[in-house]
């Protein structure tokens, strides 16, 4: 099986039930330039970033 760039916050932002387009324009980036960040493993900073994103939009703020 192959393993997919940042899986962890594609399995969370889908857990959470929060669209990746909706990730995106909260960033203010197009939902491609999303797709193609995440094509390759990111950052520990930018990971906590997006997923920060992610608990915003699904109202679960840290």
């Amino acid at each position: 099986m192959k393993n997919i760039a940042n899986q962890d916050i594609r399995e969370f932002a889908k857990s959470k039930r929060v669209n990746l387009w909706a990730v995106a324009e909260e960033m203010g980036i197009w939902e491609s330039a999303l797709s193609r960040k995440l094509r390759h493993e990111l950052p520990p900073a930018e990971k906590e970033k997006i997923i920060s994103i992610i608990q915003k939009l699904s109202g679960e703020e840290s």
